[in-house]
């Protein structure tokens, strides 16, 4: 036992060198032999296990994000864990499938509508294709916001907690370099691109899938499955998938069973509150006291996506690990009593986003949680005049 400890150790403070050579400026390829000698013949999770030390005792995530291309590098075609659980990966409309299918999806779109460019992005027609190919390419945007809100929740409850922060990190990465190569598109940048979408679709599937695989229940999958429309899917005619599972009809009962709730201002039963909060033209979301995420409403004109499967969620958990810090600190600010609310407004395409947070305060001050309010204020700003009558 204590020769597997201390071979745990040894491992972390491998992965602590390989990372401080990194920031120093040395390649992939000239840390690669020393990570390979350690790791070689460890499967994913162990890795993922000494890295989530690691971040446990206060290496920031994005010191750890610099490891990827290593673990690409070292152990593409050779993870122990590949093909573990290939069975459900291959039935149809599954979720493990459908992200496989928009893996091969988004590798046939780079073959056949970006490569063929490269050698010809200095000249207009070379210029157009691309431009093309990369805005086909933006849809990866939707394959990487169902992976963080309906898989990574999933990851983290079974303690899983690394692997989700750095592939997060990853995924920013490539979203701001989709952004930069779209504006500035060279072949340099296009090349650097691609190359790390596929070590992403590398990762998806010969370390995330297969954790979660060995992890998740059918229930679960299932519950990604039904939350998976939310978000979306960037592959068309994705098969209906039905598992066996046990009869859901009184579940169902059981949250449509009217029920009296009484407020200090009135009465609702529970079919009446429900639908009253999502008619509301507002995202709303509670966190409550310890940072849980403990409700959102299902508006019709929903800003944001929300899945049933952030419920229980820690609230730094459910945005990027670049902003976690932002959203900490307004937390913090609210708990504390230094605010009591906090205002932000982004442009969204074509809307204009205004999203607020309010401390959520009982008749003695005591904090009880936050709750997020969004909404398209596009319209109100384009009113003008007056309306004191209904018209026909």
């Amino acid at each position: 036992m204590s020769e597997q400890i201390n071979n745990r150790e040894f491992r972390k403070k491998i992965i602590k060198e390989v990372i401080s050579e990194l920031h120093e400026g040395k390649s992939v390829e000239e840390v690669k032999q020393k990570f390979e000698e350690v790791f070689s013949g460890v499967s994913a999770s162990e890795i993922s296990e000494a890295e989530q030390a690691l971040i446990s005792e206060g290496l920031p995530v994005s010191e750890v994000q610099r490891l990827c291309d290593v673990h690409s590098a070292v152990f593409k075609g050779s993870i122990e864990e590949i093909h573990q659980q290939i069975d459900q990966t291959e039935i149809p409309g599954h979720p493990a499938n459908v992200i496989i299918l928009e893996n091969r999806f988004i590798e046939k779109l780079i073959e056949n509508e970006i490569t063929p460019y490269l050698d010809k992005v200095s000249n207009k027609e070379g210029i157009e294709s691309i431009q093309k190919g990369l805005d086909k390419l933006s849809l990866i945007n939707i394959h990487y916001l169902k992976k963080e809100n309906l898989l990574f929740p999933y990851m983290e409850k079974y303690g899983i907690t690394a692997p989700p922060k750095v592939m997060w990190g990853v995924d920013d990465e490539i979203r701001e370099q989709l952004k930069d190569v779209k504006i500035q598109p060279t072949k340099q940048k296009i090349e650097s691109l691609i190359n790390k979408i596929t070590e992403m679709i590398f990762k998806e599937e010969n370390i995330m899938l297969p954790m979660l695989l060995d992890s998740m229940t059918q229930d679960e999958w299932k519950q990604v499955y039904d939350d998976s429309d939310e978000i979306g899917n960037i592959i068309d005619n994705i098969q209906t998938w039905k598992p066996n599972l046990k009869d859901k009809e009184a579940v169902k009962e059981e949250i449509t069973e009217p029920g009296v709730i009484t407020l200090p201002s009135g009465i609702f039963n529970k079919e009446e509150l429900i639908y009253m909060l999502d008619t509301l033209p507002i995202d709303i979301t509670f966190v409550d006291k310890n940072d849980t995420v403990k409700y959102f409403s299902q508006s019709s004109e929903r800003i944001f996506p929300r899945t049933k499967t952030i419920i229980g969620r820690k609230v730094s958990n459910c945005h990027p690990p670049a902003s976690v810090h932002i959203v900490e600190s307004i937390v913090e600010d609210l708990k504390s009593g230094k605010k009591d609310h906090e205002d932000f407004w982004i442009k969204l395409g074509n809307k204009y986003v205004y999203i607020r947070y309010f401390a959520v305060r009982d008749n003695n001050g005591k904090y009880l949680g936050v709750v997020e309010v969004s909404q398209n204020i596009k319209p109100i700003q384009d009113i003008t005049g007056e309306k004191r009558l209904v018209e026909e």
